[in-house]
Parts: C-alpha cells; sequence; structure tokens
C-alpha cells in the first residue's frame, strides 16, 4: 500500500515513490522537473504547502492521488 503524508517533503515523497514524481508534474509542479529545485526547495517543502503555492486545491490533489493508486493518511488530511 502506497501511503502518503501531505506533511511530509516533496523530495522524501519522490524518493520513496519515484513515479509520484511524474503525477505532480501532470498535476501542476513543473518546477519538479528540475532537478536542482527538486534537491534544494523540494527538501523544504510539504507536499501541502507546495500544492498550496502553484494554486492547487488540496482536495483535489487527494483525489488525483488517490486515484493513482496512493492512500493519504489520516494526520494528513
Amino acid at each position: 500500500m502506497k501511503k502518503i503524508n501531505l506533511n511530509n517533503t516533496v523530495y522524501q515523497l519522490i524518493q520513496q515513490y519515484p513515479e509520484l514524481k511524474n503525477i505532480l508534474v501532470q498535476l501542476g509542479f513543473a518546477p519538479l522537473q528540475n532537478e536542482h529545485l527538486l534537491n534544494t526547495v523540494g527538501r523544504m517543502m510539504p507536499l501541502r504547502k507546495g500544492a498550496e503555492q502553484i494554486g492547487l486545491n488540496v482536495s483535489d490533489l487527494i483525489v488525483q492521488l488517490e486515484k493513482h493508486g496512493f492512500t493519504i493518511e489520516e494526520n494528513a488530511s
């Protein structure tokens, strides 16, 4: 089972689930295509905050992640 806590950093989550990178890019996280940004900003940016910064509604993010087989941990909602 692929569990995601939205409070984990983008970098941590992509390290755990490499396939997540392409999913996030498709959802509007275009800066993740740049490895330097992933390795710098991504190490400090929680997924929830990143979604907010690109104007992606967190509930929409959750729906999309669940469509790709991820489970959102309770304490992340």
